[in-house]
């Protein structure tokens, strides 16, 4: 399956692609930022996050969480009340507390040079914004951070087959939303089709399930997908279940962020076969997994997101534009057969990421674990559309394989089109004006 060319769209669809400078070329546009929670020391030499910061259920059951009073949440976003970082933190401080930890042995040498490397690289990004306390959130996030590293180096938590956010006594989902939040440049960010979220919603309520199939672009996409649905959709930010492959669950760095998303951890077909001796317990462990969404999917309300692709996007090596993975057909065709064995009704999304920019992956794909991060302050975007319905596409043939490959090909084609479309918007400074037929593009948390 070869990628349909990445056209831009149409100059009288989109008049300043032809008048104004690309937003890289223009000055940084600042996102207005909420301070993130207070961090306090423990006895233990621990950094926690002030209580007063915790989440609570709002009456139960499965309706969306609502933040405590004094929840961070962007003030951009419509927040009322935000607690302000502490001013003792400083980024001496930081950088010496990784050196010591490194220096005592509590901290491998690797884990300690990606700290401090993904420090200042965070550090450029997070000041790119523009917000006059950029610094303060930066430094108190990356404290956050560094925390969670440690106390899971000295005591690793194993992620089971189906896992569940950890939400208290830390919450590991708000760690994550507050760290990704200052890169995003919310004013250049776009949401596609906002109002087919809201339908999924209603299909969740009746107790149907959802899948999303999606390109992937960075170790970022949960927080990217939660951050720009988090005004209007927040039971979804909060409850997609991820298909995550083995790499997030196990880089020390990667570790805090994937404890607070739901997961279905599985093996990338990509890694499967790097070490031939492990080749046998990554088949049993799919096959768990595997289980575990079956199960999921038999009790309904499911929201589901997939990357067929079995990875994250990859730049063109030729030209070095970057494009959505073409899917694997198998995949695509095996979720759909658990959905259709779940014995309530499901639904299947085309849905569309761009925020490569954020947090770029390698170029190529690589074997060992604890790679390099280059991050940036950056517009994203996510997009939707309509359901597909395998009966729909397929009716006009009776082979099973054939009717495969026609099924991942229109989801595919469909994911492209709508990267167009972000990609027109976000990089060629067209925003909304870059909608097209059957995408409509908008800015929901403003």
């Amino acid at each position: 399956m070869h990628a349909p060319p990445l056209v831009a769209l149409a100059v009288g669809a989109c008049p300043a692609a032809a008048s104004s400078p690309p937003p890289w070329l223009a000055s940084p546009r600042a996102a207005i930022l909420a301070a993130p929670a207070r961090l306090l020391r423990s006895r233990s030499g621990t950094l926690q996050l002030e209580a007063k910061t915790a989440w609570r259920a709002a009456g139960g059951g499965r309706g969306p969480r609502v933040p405590a009073k004094g929840a961070v949440l962007a003030s951009y976003m419509g927040a009322e009340e935000v607690v302000g970082p502490s001013p003792q933190l400083d980024e001496d401080e930081l950088i010496f507390h990784i050196r010591r930890e490194l220096d005592e042995g509590n901290l491998p040498e690797d884990v300690a040079s990606s700290l401090e490397e993904l420090y200042y690289n965070y550090k450029n990004a997070v000041l790119q914004n523009g917000d006059s306390k950029a610094y303060e959130i930066m430094l108190s996030n990356m404290m956050a951070l560094f925390d969670r590293v440690l106390l899971d180096v000295q005591n690793p938590f194993t992620f089971p087959p189906y896992h569940k956010a950890i939400r208290e006594p830390f919450d590991y989902y708000m760690f994550g939303q507050n760290y990704i939040r200052p890169l995003v440049d919310f004013r250049n960010s776009y949401v596609g089709n906002i109002s087919l979220f809201h339908d999924m919603e209603e299909k969740l309520r009746q107790g149907h399930n959802v899948v999303l199939m999606s390109n992937h672009q960075t170790e970022a996409d949960p927080a990217i997908i939660a951050l720009l649905l988090e005004k209007t959709n927040p039971w979804i930010s909060e409850n997609i279940v991820y298909v995550a492959g083995d790499r997030v669950i196990t880089d020390p760095l990667c570790k805090p962020f994937s404890m607070g998303r739901n997961l279905i951890c599985v093996y990338s077909k990509k890694h499967l076969n790097d070490y031939p001796e492990l080749i046998e317990m990554k088949r049993r462990s799919n096959t768990r997994s595997l289980k575990e969404m079956a199960l999921l999917l038999r009790g309904g309300s499911q929201l589901i997101w997939i990357a067929p692709s079995g990875g994250r996007d990859r730049p063109d090596p030729t030209t070095g534009e970057w494009y959505p993975a073409a899917f694997d057909s198998s995949s695509v065709d095996n979720m759909r057969r658990l959905l259709e064995h779940a014995g309530v009704p499901g639904h299947i999304y085309p849905l569309s990421l761009l925020c490569y920019e954020i947090m770029p992956p390698p170029q190529q794909v690589e074997k060992e674990i604890g790679e390099q991060r280059v991050i940036s302050f950056h517009g994203v975007g996510v997009s939707v559309t309509e359901e597909v319905k395998y009966g729909d596409i397929t009716s006009h043939t009776k082979n099973a394989d054939e009717g495969k490959e026609i099924f991942a090909n229109t989801l595919y084609n469909s994911v492209v089109n709508q990267y167009n479309v972000l990609k027109s918007a976000i990089f060629r400074d067209c925003g909304t004006a870059a909608s097209s037929t059957g995408i409509s593009l908008s800015q929901p948390w403003r």
